[in-house]
């Protein structure tokens, strides 16, 4: 296993991080027996960072469980998340995470995060409801050690929450297809700059660079000289890049945790070959030649005056193309309606701003009604409403 040191604390964090989510499911609980199991291999193998959230439902209670069997707490660093969302009183934040360390079984978690801040009027509404004050006393009693947060959102957001204030660490999505998606690697180089340790989530995007590839890209694999599977350069990808930290994986299958582990104990930064680099352009150009919508991500159309957040929006159209629609819709939902403030598409009201300074001369409000028209039915009205009540923004 691969080890990267941490900037901030000194700790040395597996390459891999075990991404406690995907857990398998039997007769609608975890199947306790079989993720003991996997993760006990993942230990055994090197793994050290072991990664879940308040909301990942049981799966905060299945990782204390094997902690406690395997009296293995000196052995792992343990990341769960605050459902930053469901905060709306001063105390709220003290009832999760104590609720978290009884069903973590431990006394301190060693990375916390604010679950799923995209942007910075989630921190300031935090800000507002004392969290400063909380943070500050629960690292000063040892029961956090680092404090950060995990984001789906935009460069120009992620680049303010970094400036907001001096956090220990950061999670963001980052793969080949979306280099410049999201944080991207402007944000990657943003965090790495001022020293913070980056964990990737979504280094496969799900599986759907695995499972969701065109034909044209999966030739593109198999021509290379190095015959490896589409999951193996995915994740190679990844740790090529040095500002990378620990790469999570939902492992939920043996093989899966033997497979990545390899992969991890073998990948260096900087260590893909130029021809190797040349690949992933073609597989991400056969990728996008489905593509609708050629925005670049470069930002130049923000912000909107509705708070329309159009690179998003397009990268959600152009990824239910691509890697399937689900898929697009998932990431459209999570990156424009569970926010404070919705950004989605249908809050353009045709100004035409955006239009006079987009570079690459995009029809901005006609792909934004094609965007509407493709997500926005009404199972994703209904479902949209429900979220917002229960995520209480």
């Amino acid at each position: 296993m691969q080890y990267r040191t941490d900037p901030k604390s000194g700790n040395r964090l597996s390459a891999l991080g075990y991404g406690c989510m995907r857990y398998t499911k039997k007769g609608g609980a975890i199947d306790q027996e079989k993720a003991e199991r996997e993760m006990l291999l993942a230990l055994e193998k090197g793994v050290n960072y072991f990664d879940t959230a308040y909301v990942y439902n049981g799966c905060e209670v299945c990782l204390g469980r094997f902690i406690k069997k395997y009296d293995c707490r000196d052995r792992l660093f343990i990341a769960t998340k605050l459902p930053q969302y469901r905060v709306t009183k001063p105390g709220d934040p003290e009832r999760y995470f104590a609720e978290e360390l009884e069903r973590l079984q431990t006394d301190h978690v060693d990375y916390y995060l604010l679950h799923m801040m995209n942007d910075i009027r989630s921190w300031e509404r935090l800000k507002s409801l004392g969290i400063e004050d909380w943070i500050r006393q629960k690292k000063e009693s040892g029961q956090i050690r680092n404090i950060g947060f995990s984001f789906h959102g935009g460069t120009s957001a992620f680049r303010a929450l970094l400036d907001a204030r001096d956090w220990d660490f950061c999670q963001i999505q980052f793969n080949y297809l979306d280099e410049h998606a999201q944080a991207g690697i402007e944000g990657l180089n943003y965090a790495h700059e001022k020293g913070l340790p980056v964990i990737i989530m979504e280094p496969l995007r799900g599986g759907r660079l695995v499972n969701g590839l065109p034909a044209q890209a999966l030739r593109e694999f198999e021509k290379a000289p190095v015959k490896r599977s589409p999951a193996d350069w995915g994740l190679r990808w990844v740790w090529n890049h040095p500002a990378v930290t620990v790469v999570l994986s939902g492992m939920n299958a043996v093989e899966q945790v033997e497979e990545n582990c390899r992969i991890a104990s073998e990948s260096l930064p900087d260590s893909l070959t130029e021809e190797e680099l040349a690949m992933y352009a073609r597989v991400v150009s056969a990728i996008r030649s489905v593509v609708k919508v050629g925005c670049t991500g470069c930002g130049y159309c923000q912000p909107c005056p509705k708070g329309v957040d159009i690179p998003t929006c397009f990268s959600a159209y152009n990824a239910s193309y691509s890697t399937g629609y689900f898929d697009g819709l998932r990431e459209y939902f999570m990156c424009t309606a569970l926010r404070k403030e919705r950004s989605n598409a249908s809050q353009c009201v045709k100004c035409g701003k955006c239009e006079q300074v987009c570079p690459q001369g995009i029809h901005i409000r006609d792909e934004l009604d094609h965007v509407k028209k493709r997500f926005e039915n009404p199972v994703y009205r209904i479902v949209t409403a429900a979220a917002g009540k229960f995520w209480r923004y």
